[in-house]
């Protein structure tokens, strides 16, 4: 059945161009074949099998993408949350870690369910999940969500971390500086493992270079190219994702110990898809990852909970990225992307003493549809013929948002999850699938 919806408002295309009155036409894969202002309408999309809802009242938005998250840590909300950066969420040593380990899979399961059933109400159509515990972990994710309509991008990782200082350390007390490579490379039980794991997802979410040497940093870049390379036709090309710059401790970290800032050593040997916070990153740091093409995801709310700082997102924009923006982990912050850029666009007022720094709301809210989408490779992200209907009915004339003057900045600081009266993914509202 193709559906059409008339009488509506809407952002239209990958500039969110506000259309007063328009329509959208979708077909019964739940694709967008048609939609633009009511005036270019007429009747000529009248159809055999036609349904015809009357939009009036509703403006009809692209549903948002959670660029980052660690989902099963919602298990833990607010444990600790006094603790400085590491204690709370080192991969090795973090509290995060212990809990993980401690939680039964049920527990995980329900808390990943709930989590994002939570997203889904929030207007999140698909998040990107920074998949811990290897093989299983991407299995239970796939399992805990599977009945329900919000989209996931499962990057996956290989639970193995090296100890830099302990290396170093050997080295120096070792006359031919010859280390057993077990100690600085993936041995053959986490190679099986990471070839498993990029079966099962869609690419690779590593914690970060300090807790990988050079070596094993080129093994997950060799890995995923030689897959891709054998299975380009059964598999969408798998992507590399890596923390990098979150805080001052892990840029001073790596220079203390390898000369190099984290995300030199990132783009010399793991050459990844997506960068993760870049909170310190230098001008040579995004230099380096605009010459080579690499996407960034910022996830302000967290910086701010660990107190690691602000991203300089106004000079990222300047020299030409597209920024995308996640909630990260459920432990310390709620995945609600409304939040997200409502406490960034005033973040970056607050720090701004020329307008020459300002970000336009329409640009930040982008970072939340359009951008990722592109980043991606999504075919979601904005109200466009050929993209799936993955969109958002707002009531224009909601107590929290009448009178709108600007719609964008409506949208991102005054815009309520009760004000969202209807999420559509792939073409159904998600009230047709019970869940």
């Amino acid at each position: 059945m193709t559906l059409i919806i008339r009488n509506i408002s809407l952002l239209y295309g990958k500039d969110l161009v506000y259309i007063n009155k328009g329509f959208i036409c979708i077909n019964k894969n739940g694709i967008i074949i048609e939609a633009g202002s009511e005036d270019t309408y007429f009747d000529k999309y009248k159809f055999t099998d036609t349904k015809v809802y009357d939009g009036t009242g509703f403006l009809v938005i692209p549903g948002f993408i959670n660029s980052h998250t660690h989902i099963a840590d919602s298990i833990g909300k607010d444990i600790s949350f006094n603790s400085n950066f590491n204690e709370l969420i080192h991969p090795v040593y973090g509290i995060k870690r212990k809990i993980l380990n401690k939680s039964t899979k049920e527990h995980l399961k329900y808390f990943i369910r709930t989590s994002a059933i939570s997203m889904m109400i929030k207007g999140t159509i698909s998040f990107v999940d920074f998949r811990e515990g290897g093989p299983e972990g991407i299995e239970l994710l796939k399992y805990s969500i599977g009945d329900l309509p919000i989209k996931s991008i499962i990057l996956g990782r290989v639970e193995k971390y090296f100890d830099l200082k302990e290396i170093l350390k050997i080295k120096k007390q070792t006359k031919e500086n010859v280390v057993n490579e077990k100690l600085y490379k993936l041995q053959k039980l986490s190679l099986e493992s990471l070839s498993r794991v990029l079966e099962l997802s869609d690419g690779l979410g590593l914690s970060g270079a300090n807790e990988n040497t050079d070596d094993a940093l080129k093994q997950y870049i060799h890995k995923v190219t030689e897959f891709n390379k054998h299975n380009y036709l059964n598999h969408k090309k798998k992507i590399i994702a890596i923390h990098a710059a979150e805080s001052k401790s892990t840029l001073k970290f790596s220079k203390l110990l390898t000369g190099k800032t984290e995300v030199e050593r990132i783009i010399n040997f793991l050459k990844p898809d997506i960068l993760i916070h870049m909170t310190h990153a230098t001008l040579e740091d995004l230099a380096l990852a605009l010459h080579n093409n690499i996407g960034i995801v910022l996830c302000p709310r967290s910086n701010g909970i660990l107190g690691n700082g602000i991203p300089d997102i106004v000079t990222m924009v300047k020299l030409g990225f597209k920024i995308s923006i996640g909630t990260d982990n459920i432990m310390i912050n709620s995945p609600d992307l409304l939040r997200e850029l409502d406490y960034l666009w005033k973040i970056i007022k607050s720090h701004s003493s020329k307008y020459s720094n300002y970000i336009d709301p329409k640009e930040l809210l982008k970072m939340i549809t359009v951008n990722p989408g592109e980043i991606f490779d999504l075919n979601s992200g904005s109200i466009d013929i050929g993209k799936y209907a993955d969109i958002l009915f707002i009531d224009k004339y909601h107590i929290d948002l009448q009178p709108i003057h600007n719609i964008y900045s409506s949208i991102i600081h005054r815009l309520s999850y009760d004000a969202i009266k209807g999420i559509m993914i792939n073409g159904r509202f998600i009230n047709e699938t019970p869940y």
